[in-house]
């Protein structure tokens, strides 16, 4: 009997998983091929979760697995899934192809002055600082007085708690060097998170919070003025434990008050961005208070980031939902007006949207690799896969770099050696050709 063959389309957990699951759950062979569009595997862990968790970005040792160890699971690494090898190729060599490419857009906020200089999305924002290779070095100078955020979920907490951090903090990570530097020479001394309902609401979780409030660089300033709740959020509060404790080490910090060092990271609850002023750069925020409009301010600032949620992006030749930013789909088969795309699926934030930790998405993938393997179980089916041999010789033919597993252990070790020449454990690599280089695969 011939190996189920399944290309997935993205390297990050849901891909990572649905390789795990599919040779887990299998009762024959499996052979499954990751394309990633990078050098580099493990897509939001690596380029997303913020550098100073270390114990969350260690789930790559258990995806590292997947390759180490698990026969028929092959990484393709720098090959771009449209131009480099089409989708109707991918179904053409492939019995199952799944789609698992996240959530890569930031989502606007949809006032004046959006597109002036220094209004980023916070997706930007992060992709400069994790090293991301399809981010300039030079994206972010960080020459000002004040850093606005606009949001309060745990991306929002990541920023601004990057904002506050030393250099010595950084260098703990294993953020680039330029970056480190940049951070070194940032003249911003205060950075206001703001968000547009009470504290109640706020999306992140304490335990982010609490860490916020043990960086020994900042203070951490919330007026007890914006803790009296409305009956809204009283409701909200009683009815959710998970708001209580978020409430209750607000109180705390309000209660530390200010204490003097480097850097202030503020709260602003109730307020709602109106209008992003400045002539070719943003120069201030205009804010209402959400429950009274007609009580506005003007505050100034150098730099604006959106931290309002991601959606993700359309993929040419596959319905997309623009509402929800997701792939639209039935039991994760991809599906066009109901009617289902044969042996093309979806799993993790291009299918459900960006919502929940990363261990999420092994259930979101469970439910992918279940549909997969109902439908390749069903009466009269049969196998039209390639061998993997036609795929790499298609691949060859357009002269596409491939970064194969062993590239990948090359690249990484590069990594740890470049940080060793610094005194550091490991310093990412963030130039694609010298990823390449690193990786050996030729770079003209």
């Amino acid at each position: 009997m011939n190996a189920l063959r399944v290309a997935v389309v993205g390297s990050g957990p849901s891909g990572a998983y649905c390789a795990q699951l599919l040779t887990e759950e299998s009762g024959s062979p499996v052979e499954v091929d990751v394309f990633e569009r990078l050098p580099a595997p493990f897509g939001l862990v690596r380029y997303g979760v913020a550098p100073d968790h270390p114990r969350v970005k260690s789930i790559t040792t258990s995806f590292a697995e997947v390759f180490d160890e698990t026969p028929g699971v092959r990484f393709l690494g720098n090959v771009q899934v449209g131009s480099d090898i089409t989708i109707d190729e991918l179904r053409t060599n492939y019995d199952a192809v799944v789609f698992a490419s996240g959530a890569q857009v930031d989502r606007n906020l949809g006032i004046q002055g959006e597109d002036l200089a220094g209004v980023h999305g916070v997706r930007e924002f992060v992709s400069w600082y994790q090293g991301h290779p399809d981010t300039k070095t030079d994206a972010f100078a960080l020459k000002g007085n004040r850093a606005v955020i606009i949001g309060v979920g745990n991306v929002a907490l990541d920023a601004a708690r990057m904002l506050a951090h030393t250099p010595e903090a950084l260098r703990a990570t294993d953020v680039p060097e330029h970056v480190v530097d940049t951070f070194a020479t940032s003249t911003y001394r205060e950075v206001v998170v703001i968000g547009r309902r009470g504290p109640a609401f706020a999306k992140f979780t304490n335990k982010e919070f609490i860490e916020l409030l043990e960086v020994e660089s900042c203070d951490v300033i919330i007026d007890p003025a914006d803790l009296e709740l409305d009956a809204q959020q009283q409701e909200h509060a009683d009815a959710d434990p998970a708001a209580r404790r978020l409430l209750a080490t607000f109180a705390k910090a309000a209660e530390r008050g200010v204490l003097g060092r480097n850097t202030a990271i503020r709260f602003l609850f109730d307020r709602t961005p109106m209008e992003l002023m400045g002539e070719e750069s943003a120069s201030a925020i205009r804010l209402a208070r959400t429950s009274d409009p007609n009580v506005t301010e003007i505050m100034e600032t150098e730099l604006v980031l959106r931290s309002v949620g991601y959606r993700g992006a359309a993929i040419d030749g596959l319905p997309f939902d623009e509402r929800s930013g997701t792939i639209a789909h039935l039991d994760s088969r991809v599906a066009d007006d109901g009617k289902v795309l044969p042996g093309v699926y979806v799993a993790g934030w291009i299918k459900r949207g960006p919502s929940g930790v990363v261990g999420t998405n092994r259930r979101c993938a469970l439910e992918t690799v279940t549909s997969i393997l109902a439908d390749v179980a069903a009466p009269g089916w049969t196998s039209t896969a390639t061998p993997a041999a036609a795929v790499d010789e298609l691949l060859r033919s357009r002269g596409v770099r491939v970064v194969d597993w062993t590239g990948w252990q090359s690249l990484e070790q590069a990594e740890y050696a470049a940080g060793e020449a610094v005194g550091r454990e490991r310093v990412k690599l963030h130039d694609r050709a010298e990823m390449l280089r690193a990786a050996g695969v030729v770079v003209g």
